[in-house]
């Protein structure tokens, strides 16, 4: 069977971009409606990386994989470049296709070209990496701050712009509050995000490190975390708070529970909470035997 020939995206368009009778600078020049917008293979090397790039690590393993794919397949999904001068752009998006194709020894890339000012390159790298899902809680919290601090956006216009509940967008900018070791830990992976919501409740950067800490070595988990945190609030309470706190429960002794035990002839659990609240458990064997203890509570 004779091999179908791979399509060239752009090849002419390209040839237009380096004509520099055909300079290109904004979507009112001369033929910047057929370059605007279209997919053109650029050379890797008019191509420079965007400084607003959010994310600052990449996996080496991952990368690799995606440039051996590459050179299967080639570039399956175009990057997005902003014209910047004659024959020179600049990355808006893209960056792990824009590296795993100089991996795999590619000399061309098909790439979308937008014209757009630096405002307008930042928000748009910021919102497509916000929506990518290999980002981690860290990356996507400063990209969010980013968009508050460079482009002056509030939580309401960040929730339109990526599609996010406003809370969404909160709960991620708080984890720059933590300790920039507990930052690093989530970023690693050592813990959650769900981890980090409940050490930020702690202000303490002390405190909070000295969390992360049991966290890691014990493995706890974020249920176990939050009452880990619970803990250290009611360590803080003044003594007076702590034994009006304390006075509102009670203890339930032996022969209380024992006189439980004797009625219903089985053995019958008692739990009482630091609010007073608690439950009795009375285990039965059978239908006859959950039968008889209903006749007892109803003689």
């Amino acid at each position: 069977m004779k091999a179908v020939k791979k399509q060239a995206l752009g090849r002419g368009l390209s040839a237009l971009l380096k004509d520099p009778e055909n300079d290109i600078k904004s979507v009112e020049d001369k033929n910047a409606d057929k370059v605007v917008g279209n997919i053109i293979e650029l050379e890797l090397d008019a191509i420079e990386i965007n400084p607003f790039q959010p994310r600052t690590s990449f996996n080496q393993e991952a990368l690799q994989e995606l440039s051996t794919s590459i050179k299967e397949l080639g570039v399956i999904q175009p990057i997005t470049v902003r014209k910047l001068d004659y024959n020179k752009y600049q990355l808006i998006s893209g960056e792990r296709r824009l590296r795993a194709s100089k991996l795999a020894g590619l000399t061309h890339i098909p790439s979308y070209i937008r014209i757009a000012n630096d405002n307008e390159s930042l928000v748009m790298a910021l919102v497509e990496n916000i929506q990518r899902h290999d980002l981690d809680p860290i990356e996507i919290a400063l990209s969010y701050q980013r968009l508050i601090d460079e482009i002056q956006l509030t939580q309401e216009q960040m929730s339109d712009r990526v599609g996010k509940k406003r809370s969404t967008i909160a709960n991620y900018l708080r984890l720059l509050k933590l300790d920039p070791i507990i930052q690093t830990g989530i970023r690693d992976g050592f813990i959650t995000m769900g981890h980090g919501r409940a050490i930020i409740n702690i202000e303490d950067h002390d405190a909070q490190a000295d969390i992360y800490q049991k966290i890691v070595s014990r493995n706890l988990s974020v249920r176990e975390t939050e009452a880990l945190v619970k803990s250290y609030h009611e360590s803080l309470l003044p003594t007076a708070e702590k034994s009006t706190a304390k006075s509102t429960s009670f203890e339930v002794n032996d022969d209380e529970k024992k006189s439980f035990t004797n009625f219903f002839g089985a053995k019958v659990d008692v739990k009482v909470d630091a609010k007073g609240k608690g439950k009795i458990t009375i285990p039965f064997h059978s239908e006859e035997d959950f039968n008889r203890i209903i006749k007892l509570i109803n003689s």
